[in-house]
């Protein structure tokens, strides 16, 4: 039986699109069963609808004076949807203790750096500042303190000695794209079955 996984995007949706192109595989063991962004204007919305996922905005603009109502809200999709697990795909806002909170353990972030190292944001610029030989992406389960989750599956790059930001971050995307599907995988292996109904 397919777990039931919802995806939390802001922007473009490249990791988004990847995790639906792999549940699209019969033997996989997730269906993409909604798409949610906290942007109307994400890219990844209309991307994710032309793949045949339920696709919506619950714009954080118009909660602007309270984080957790926004929250509610996203919280409520999920539920209508019958989610099991949420996986965030660039969604760039910090969430509360009440949204982590009611998915301890059933929430899963991508960040493109092999944690602990570089855990926030500007990875690529320094972990060239920094001259550090190899660089990637951690695929992680959500806790309260930021990328600082149990990790489930991390991949490497090399840093090349004429890389520049954009082609570490091309890189290091390359990968994400691979290790998101292959990560959530394994998590769901993982997992107690659930009840029979």
């Amino acid at each position: 039986m397919k777990r039931r996984v919802a995806i939390l995007i802001s922007g473009r949706g490249s990791n988004m699109r990847s995790l639906i192109e792999a549940a699209a595989d019969k033997d996989y063991p997730a269906e993409i069963v909604l798409v949610l962004s906290n942007r109307e204007d994400a890219a990844g919305l209309a991307v994710a609808r032309g793949l045949g996922v339920p696709a919506r905005a619950v714009p954080n603009k118009d909660y602007a004076a309270d984080r957790k109502a926004h929250e509610r809200a996203i919280q409520r999709e999920l539920e209508a949807a019958g989610t099991e697990i949420v996986c965030l795909a660039g969604y760039m806002r910090l969430l509360t203790d009440y949204l982590v909170g009611k998915w301890q353990g059933r929430m899963l972030n991508i960040h493109p750096s092999l944690l602990p190292l570089f855990p926030g944001l500007d990875t690529h610029k320094r972990v060239l500042e920094a001259g550090a030989g190899q660089h990637g992406c951690t695929v992680h389960v959500v806790t309260e303190k930021m990328d600082q989750g149990p990790i489930i599956l991390q991949a490497k790059v090399p840093v090349l000695n004429d890389d520049t930001e954009a082609t570490l971050a091309a890189r290091v995307l390359a990968e994400e794209h691979v290790a998101y599907p292959r990560a959530l995988a394994e998590y769901i292996k993982r997992l107690p079955r659930p009840p029979k109904s």
